[in-house]
């Protein structure tokens, strides 16, 4: 069974040991953030975190706790996504990717399981009283400042919910979204919503805008793990992340309407905020923010959502997170994606074997990429490729190197790639759109990229000498130490 509450997804991170319960006071300005950055930075991600005892900015205590660094290492984003390795997910999908109508009446029989958990994916209207609409706040009864809305970062500019499920909707094809960004708090009831302009969210917006038409908005706080975690991943515009969620949980989400305006969210979210956006209105000053890629975002204008409702469950648990310098929570979520969107990638360029965005690379400044090489020049028809697929397309370095050399392993990609290249000979350059939060690059989202070859050369790419070969134990050797290691004293 799938976890279907936030509350469950905490308890059973507290079943297996990893959850840390603070009971001491602590500032949702400033001090939650200094401790939570302490926390991830441990070996393995550290343990998730209630805050039972949070003070608020006017100094009064939150009736809420606060959790985070629940996605916060790789046994509990596992959990979160009901298996036992990342990859798992990858094969499944890998699986239903391969609906090749078999021969003979067995064989087309054989698919029907699969194509019934197909059918299960789609999201499901609950009626009745749901959970999240337990406590139904508006008008007068709005005011953010009760939230416990953490400032993360000295200079930030302000309070950010920094862990939402943010929905809107396509004006046109009315095709759902549902995407993670920050959100300022500015007052009462008013936020200012950071849409980056390739996020689908915003294309939303700028269509409503066009035509002077108000935008519903919802900012879903705690949800199913699986549903938050979809928020995140880089699905096309034309997949709804609840369909994705349902397929991830085996079940499908259950959602209610919105108590004030025409969207829906999750039976059992925690907190939501409904809203709009009025596109008569100015924009908004939002930021500076203290990001993902370790640096302050500048501040800039963005979108004013005000606020119509808040709705909740009678005892519900604001989950937030914290950015900044890696390694930190999101570096989970963004391993969760590399691993389970591996399969979609090999279907557009096949000869991939594996590939790693490691943490210091803050996803999209370094990626390693193993190839299957068949000819020579493969490698820069992957980086091209490469660039041309979504998100990858914001990739500022990629590294190509042989099927053999393990990605994930960064020590080893370095050494493989530094011991093969020749600089001049190995690297490419090339222009394109670049991560809007890039200090470095030479204009706003347009920059540079750079490709290295380190892949094993071939002649017809003008090498050669002799390459030489790897230098590995023989077989017999290793097994004969594996026999006598446990007499030597020397550990595992």
């Amino acid at each position: 069974m799938s976890l279907d509450t936030l509350s469950s997804f905490i308890d059973a991170i507290e079943a297996t040991g990893e959850l840390a319960r603070i009971a001491h006071p602590v500032a949702a300005k400033l001090e939650l953030c200094e401790i939570a950055d302490r926390v991830m930075k441990q070996p393995g991600g550290g343990k998730a975190l209630l805050f039972e005892n949070v003070t608020l900015d006017d100094g009064s205590r939150s009736q809420y706790p606060v959790a985070i660094n629940l996605f916060g290492s790789m046994r509990r984003m596992c959990l979160a996504l009901g298996v036992e390795h990342l990859d798992d997910i990858g094969a499944r999908i890998t699986k239903l990717l391969d609906l090749k109508v078999p021969e003979g009446l067995r064989g087309k029989l054989s698919m029907l399981p699969r194509l019934m958990e197909v059918a299960k994916f789609p999201p499901r209207m609950r009626r009745g009283k749901p959970a999240c609409q337990e406590v139904v706040l508006q008008g007068s009864d709005i005011d953010l400042a009760k939230l416990p809305v953490i400032t993360c970062w000295p200079e930030d500019g302000g309070p950010y919910i920094t862990l939402p499920m943010v929905i809107s909707r396509d004006p046109k094809r009315k095709i759902r979204n549902v995407g993670m960004y920050r959100v300022q708090v500015l007052g009462r009831d008013t936020l200012a919503m950071h849409w980056q302009r390739h996020k689908v969210g915003a294309a939303h917006w700028r269509e409503m805008a066009a035509t002077g038409t108000r935008m519903p908005v919802c900012i879903v706080i705690g949800a199913d793990p699986a549903s938050v975690y979809s928020a995140s991943a880089p699905l096309p515009p034309t997949v709804d992340e609840f369909i994705f969620a349902g397929f991830l949980r085996r079940e499908p989400v259950s959602l209610t309407k919105a108590v004030t305006c025409d969207l829906e969210v999750p039976t059992e979210s925690e907190m939501v905020i409904e809203g709009f956006i009025d596109p008569a209105e100015e924009l908004v000053v939002e930021g500076p923010f203290g990001d993902h890629t370790g640096f302050y975002s500048e501040a800039d204008l963005y979108p004013k959502v005000h606020v119509t409702a808040i709705t909740m469950r009678r005892s519900p648990v604001y989950a937030t997170t914290i950015v900044g310098k890696p390694p930190m929570e999101d570096y989970y979520l963004g391993h969760a994606t590399e691993r389970i969107f591996l399969p979609l990638l090999k279907l557009t360029i096949p000869e991939i074997v594996d590939y790693h965005m490691p943490a210091e690379g803050i996803f999209h400044n370094l990626v390693f990429v193993s190839i299957d090489k068949q000819y020579p020049g493969q490698a820069y028809k992957v980086m091209n490729a490469m660039w041309g697929q979504g998100l990858m397309s914001l990739a500022k370095v990629l590294v190509i190197l042989d099927k053999e050399v393990n990605v994930r392993n960064v020590q080893e990609a370095w050494w493989v790639a530094l011991n093969n290249i020749d600089p001049q000979r190995d690297t490419r350059f090339s222009m394109g759109p670049m991560d809007v939060l890039d200090h470095s690059s030479r204009a706003f989202t347009f920059g540079s990229k750079m490709g290295i070859d380190a892949t094993r050369k071939w002649p017809e790419e003008g090498f050669t000498r002799n390459w030489p070969k790897l230098i590995e134990m023989d077989d017999a050797t290793k097994a004969r130490v594996d026999l006598m290691w446990s007499r030597l004293g020397l550990g595992v």
